[in-house]
């Protein structure tokens, strides 16, 4: 498949800059959600770019370099757990794309979004499977997600207890027993483990 389907798309309707917007985070139990936006030219594609969770760690972290290094703009968002659990995760994924879009120091004509509920105040199509079809969107999920593992791998040194280092905040065995054992901590979506919580409680 061209995975410049969605930007030829685009450019025949007369848009140019187009920004492809995607977020790591939306379903762990623990750390922000964060969010790109990046512009990227099109007459030279990296190859290589996907969704970043079909990519090794490895195969990421090189990509995401080239990408920074390659792209028009980008800007990376990130909404903390704390206002994740005051208006919701969908809400909190609106308010970062929107964020990360808004960052950016070049305004793009339309923005590609990964995923159907996001409905940004922005000018926007919406791509299901985007990473994974669309060139652009690929790019910001990679930085994304390199973005925020490396912000969990940080975490891990501050709450050793929970292994952020390996599960980068999501529900693992070992992680959701830690939450249990030790209660949550700072960077914990009260939200989203509220059943361990109570459990712990009782």
């Amino acid at each position: 498949m061209d995975k410049l389907l969605y930007e030829k798309e685009c450019a025949k309707g007369g848009f140019n800059l187009i920004a492809g917007v995607d977020e790591a985070g939306r379903g762990p139990l623990a750390g922000p959600v964060v969010c790109c936006a990046v512009i990227m030219p099109t007459d030279e594609l990296i190859d290589g770019v996907d969704d970043s969770k079909k990519l090794s760690p490895k195969k990421r972290e090189a990509l995401a370099k080239t990408i920074k290094e390659k792209a028009v703009a980008y800007c990376i968002a990130e909404v903390p757990p704390e206002e994740i659990d005051r208006i919701n995760i969908l809400q909190a994924v609106r308010k970062c794309m929107t964020a990360a879009v808004n960052g950016l120091k070049v305004k793009p004509d339309v923005t590609l979004v990964d995923g159907l509920d996001v409905h940004l105040p922005i000018n926007a199509r919406y791509i299901v499977k985007g990473d994974s079809l669309s060139y652009t969107i690929g790019c910001a999920s990679i930085i994304a997600k390199t973005y925020r593992d490396a912000l969990m791998t940080g975490y891990a040194d501050e709450f050793p207890d929970y292994a952020f280092e390996k599960n980068k905040g999501y529900g693992s065995a070992f992680h959701i027993n830690a939450i249990k054992e030790k209660g949550p901590c700072r960077l914990h979506r009260k939200t989203f483990i509220k059943n361990f919580w109570v459990e712990r409680e009782n």
